[in-house]
C-alpha cells in the first residue's frame, strides 16, 4: 500500500470523528436543556420564556432561508403552519413537565419518543415490530416506571406524566412530517422556520389570554444574569446551534450515526441533573435510569440494524 494510500485510511476516521463532535456537542447543550429551563422557569412565565426562546431566533432563521421562504407554496405553508401547532404543544407539555420534575426525570422520559415512533409506525403499516425491539421497548417503560417512584410505589407526577405527554406528541410530530404530502419537497430551512413561527404564534396568543401567566416583558424585566444567560443558552445553543449543526451534518454522516449521537441526549440530561442540579436518583431511580437508557439504545438498534 502507497503512503498516500495509508494516509488517506487513517485520514478519514478522523475526519468522520471530526464531523461527529458537533452532533456530540448538539447531543450534549439538549441534555443540559432541561437544566436550564427548570432554572429560569416556574408555572407562571412558561409561557412568557417560550415567547422569548424562540422570538429571539426565529429572525435569524428567516434571514437566513429568506429567499427559499419565497419559494414555498401556500399548501406547503399551511402544511408546515399545521405542524407547528403541533410543535407549539410539545413544547408546553414539555416545559410544564420540566417545571414539575427534576430534569434528570424530563431528559430520560422524553427520550421514550424512539421507542414510541417505531410502534406508532408499525401500528400505522400493520406491521409487527421486532421481538428485541419490542423487549427494549418494555425495559424502558420498566425503567421510568422505577424512575417516577422515588421511595415507595406512587402514581407518577404530574411533571412527569406531562413529560410523557411531550414524548407521545413528538411521536404525533414525527409521523404527521413523514406522511404529510403537503410539505414533501419543502426545504427543511423553510420548513423549520415556518413550523418554529408556528408555534410562536401560539405562544404569543395564550401570553396574551388573562390568568396564562406573565407577560414576556415584566418577565424579561424580573430577569438577572443568570436567567438571561439560561435564555441564551437555550435559544442560542439548544435551538439554533442545534438546527444548523443537523443541517450541515446530514451532508457529512450517515443517518444511523446521527441518531445515534443525538439519542445520548438524556444521558447528558441525566448528568446535568445529578452532577449540576444536584438531583438525586436513589437506587430505584438509578436502575430505572440505565433501564431506560439501555432499553431505547436495544429498541433503536432492533429497527435500524
Amino acid at each position: 500500500m502507497s503512503s498516500s494510500a495509508l494516509l488517506a485510511r487513517t485520514a478519514a476516521p478522523r475526519r468522520a470523528w471530526l464531523a461527529d463532535l458537533p452532533l456530540l456537542a448538539v447531543a450534549v447543550v439538549w441534555g443540559g436543556s432541561y437544566l436550564a429551563a427548570k432554572g429560569i422557569t416556574t408555572a407562571h412565565t412558561v409561557i412568557a420564556v417560550l415567547v422569548l426562546r424562540f422570538a429571539l431566533v426565529l429572525p435569524v432563521l428567516a434571514v437566513a432561508g429568506r429567499r427559499r421562504l419565497r419559494a414555498l407554496t401556500a399548501r406547503q405553508l399551511r402544511g408546515a403552519g399545521l405542524l407547528g401547532l403541533v410543535l407549539g404543544g410539545i413544547f408546553l407539555l414539555e416545559t410544564y413537565g420540566v417545571v414539575h420534575t427534576s430534569a434528570t426525570n424530563a431528559g430520560l422520559i422524553i427520550s421514550l419518543t424512539m421507542i414510541f415512533t417505531p410502534l406508532a409506525e408499525a401500528a400505522v403499516r400493520r406491521e409487527a415490530p421486532p421481538g428485541a425491539f419490542l423487549a427494549g421497548a418494555a425495559a424502558s417503560v420498566t425503567g421510568v416506571v422505577l424512575l417516577t417512584q422515588g421511595a415507595g410505589l406512587t402514581v407518577p407526577g404530574v411533571g412527569d406524566l406531562l413529560v410523557l405527554g411531550a414524548a407521545l406528541a413528538r411521536t404525533l410530530h414525527v409521523l404527521l412530517m413523514a406522511r404529510s404530502t403537503a410539505v414533501q419537497g419543502a426545504d427543511p430551512l423553510s420548513l423549520t422556520t415556518v413550523q418554529l413561527g408556528g408555534a410562536v404564534l401560539v405562544f404569543a396568543v395564550l401570553a396574551a389570554v388573562p390568568g396564562t401567566g406573565e407577560r414576556p416583558l415584566a418577565v424579561t424585566a424580573a430577569f438577572g444574569p443568570a436567567e438571561w444567560a439560561g435564555l441564551a443558552f437555550l435559544s442560542v445553543f439548544c435551538t439554533l446551534f442545534a438546527f444548523f449543526v443537523q443541517m450541515w451534518a446530514v451532508r457529512r454522516s450517515s443517518p444511523s450515526r446521527v441518531s445515534l449521537l443525538l439519542g445520548t441526549e438524556p444521558l447528558w440530561a441525566a448528568a446535568a441533573g445529578i452532577a449540576i442540579g444536584g438531583e438525586h436518583l436513589g437506587p430505584a431511580g438509578l436502575a430505572g435510569a440505565l433501564l431506560v437508557l439501555g432499553g431505547t439504545a436495544w429498541g433503536r438498534r432492533a429497527v435500524t440494524g
